[in-house]
């Protein structure tokens, strides 16, 4: 991520690797003119880094920067430091209110006529989904068959609507961890459908086509 404020410590750099350039701000050079910070915690030095490359002189200034190296002083602090991460990574369970919230806004902006692509993450979230397999059916010669079959279909329509929620906005909301977990959990069942001795090809059609779908996906 590139440098959105003045550096006005001028600590920004940047590395060539394998023909990229990837930007970063010298924490070596910054402790030069705001004191040694050999001895703070890495936690700080991430909070450091990040007041330096979005310094603008108003919500991020030199004076926050000073701030996280006072902590040195007394081993805490009662400053308040802004911070923004370069992303977020959301669980299913935290990550669907907020897709649900962004919906929200978007129809709210459309009652006012105005433009719902407008209301987009300030930066990049990866929601991760996992899915928990529910014991629909049981008791019977053919329960697991039919369980695996019907929570193939409820993951099915799971990620056909987060795929359909990340083609509408800007920042992807989409991890692609959640289609190797579901590929994954569909390899499972066709290994152990192949080691039964019976098995219907509509069903081995229907465990396919689910693979495939997935994996195609964007």
């Amino acid at each position: 991520m590139k440098s959105v404020g003045h550096d006005s410590l001028k600590t920004g750099r940047t590395l060539e690797v394998d023909g990229k350039t990837y930007h970063y701000f010298s924490l070596e050079e910054a402790s030069k003119q705001i004191g040694d910070i050999s001895r703070l915690p890495v936690s700080l030095k991430i909070l450091l880094e990040n007041v330096l490359r979005f310094e603008n002189g108003h919500s991020y200034t030199q004076d926050h920067a000073k701030d996280v190296v006072a902590w040195l002083k007394e081993a805490k602090s009662t400053k308040e430091v802004p911070f923004k991460p370069s992303r977020i990574l959301m669980q299913d369970f935290t990550g669907v209110p907020a897709v649900v919230d962004l919906a929200a806004m978007r129809d709210g902006i459309i009652s006012l006529k105005g433009d719902p692509k407008k209301v987009n993450p300030l930066v990049p979230v990866n929601l991760v989904i996992d899915h928990s397999v529910m014991v629909d059916y049981y008791g019977t010669s053919d329960a697991q068959l039919k369980t695996e079959r019907l929570n193939l279909s409820v993951m099915q329509s799971v990620m056909r609507s987060y795929v359909g929620g990340k083609r509408l906005l800007k920042t992807s909301l989409l991890c692609r961890q959640i289609q190797v977990f579901a590929i994954r959990s569909i390899l499972s069942i066709l290994h152990r459908l192949l080691g039964q001795l019976t098995f219907t090809v509509k069903t081995m059609s229907i465990l396919i086509r689910s693979m495939v779908q997935i994996a195609i996906q964007p």
